[in-house]
């Protein structure tokens, strides 16, 4: 028998036959010894298995202290710090939520969809969080948790994670204020928590990030539909493409491969109208979509409609300067646009929805932007 193995049957005879006050000593031994020595990983398994079996016959203080020693482990056994992170006490799980790299994402998931609040606090105050463990935290944590995984820079979320979190920012200037000043939120998630702010979070986010004020003035004006139409409010030949498109849509005939024909034709009005029917979002949002330099919203549009990434591009040639892209910068639209999900660009879809007869987003006069009339 190897030297460990007689020494892992001997604390088993103390696990079995021993004191209380022989186990624990048992326990202290054998983590040092596991941390002191190099083990293969059926070792570390084996000694996971014994050290377990120690700490269900110690106290909640005993199982603290062992926290606390193997959460900054970077080869702890797996099942010791799953054990340990499960703990229905904050004080023996916290460390190990906090700090121990051996936790993996799934688990994480699981403890915060099964545990407490302070659980949930803890691994929002994680060095890094993945987004599938951030969108539960967001979900499902108190006012508490979701302030310090708003605070935490090494935090990752998804565009479902953020849409929740501006809900709950809703009344909470501080929350909004976190949020806005997190280098990582993308500009039409930024857009949406500006067009729900309140003035003096629009204050302060533009005295502590002077060169986002840019981009605050035009998402308040894309929200408030001030932006206005580049090919006139009543030209003729607006109206002869208005009755063409809203006819295709009656007649069920709008469809992906309508609007990608409009796009290679260059015919920006049939695009725009024939998109504002399909979103239910007024003229001059989709213009402003399809013209903006930034192709996000345009990108979660024709996700959100699940085009293919052909009809896309043609609605990216559309409007680009010139009707060009380079070749570089196409790659790299594709990348973001594969990236995507469809129900979360639905959600962000939805948003824009329930903002269009809010804030002044429709305008009143009819003359002024007629494809809202048909909406």
């Amino acid at each position: 028998m190897s030297e460990l193995g007689s020494f892992l049957q001997e604390l088993e005879e103390a696990v079995t036959r021993g004191t209380p006050e022989s186990r624990k000593r048992a326990l202290w031994h054998t983590t040092d010894v596991m941390i002191a020595g190099r083990y293969s990983d059926d070792e570390i398994w084996t000694f996971g298995a014994v050290i377990g079996r120690l700490a269900d016959e110690i106290e909640v203080a005993a199982r603290a202290q062992l926290a606390r020693q193997l959460a900054r482990f970077d080869r702890a056994p797996v099942n010791i710090i799953h054990k340990l992170a499960f703990d229905d006490s904050i004080d023996v799980a916290g460390p190990v939520l906090r700090e121990s790299e051996r936790l993996e994402p799934y688990a994480l998931v699981a403890n915060a969809c099964t545990k407490s609040q302070t659980h949930m606090l803890a691994i929002a105050e994680r060095k890094s969080i993945d987004e599938s463990v951030t969108d539960v935290l967001v979900t499902r944590g108190d006012q508490k948790v979701v302030s310090s995984v708003a605070r935490n820079n090494g935090a990752r979320f998804s565009d479902f994670g953020f849409l929740h979190m501006i809900k709950r920012a809703e009344g909470d200037s501080i929350l909004a204020e976190q949020l806005g000043l997190r280098e990582d939120i993308p500009r039409h998630i930024f857009q949406q928590l500006i067009a729900k702010a309140s003035d003096d979070v629009k204050k302060r986010l533009e005295r502590e990030r002077p060169g986002i004020i840019e981009q605050i003035q035009s998402s308040v004006s894309d929200v408030t539909g001030e932006l206005q139409s580049k090919f006139g409010p009543v030209s003729r030949t607006y109206y002869v493409a208005k009755r063409v498109v809203t006819t295709q849509f009656q007649q069920g005939n709008l469809n992906e491969n309508s609007i990608s024909g409009y796009a290679r034709a260059h015919r920006l009005e049939e695009v725009t109208i024939g998109l504002s029917l399909l979103c239910s979002l007024p003229g001059d949002v989709i213009e402003r979509a399809v013209l903006d330099r930034n192709r996000e919203t345009l990108l979660i549009l024709a996700k959100a409609l699940e085009f293919s990434w052909e009809t896309t591009m043609s609605l990216l040639f559309l409007g680009a300067k010139e009707h060009r892209i380079t070749a570089q910068e196409l790659r790299e639209l594709e990348s973001e646009f594969g990236r995507l999900n469809v129900e979360t660009s639905r959600s962000v879809l939805e948003f824009y929805r329930s903002r269009k007869n809010a804030d002044g987003l429709v305008d009143a006069d009819p003359q002024r932007h007629p494809a809202l009339s048909m909406q």
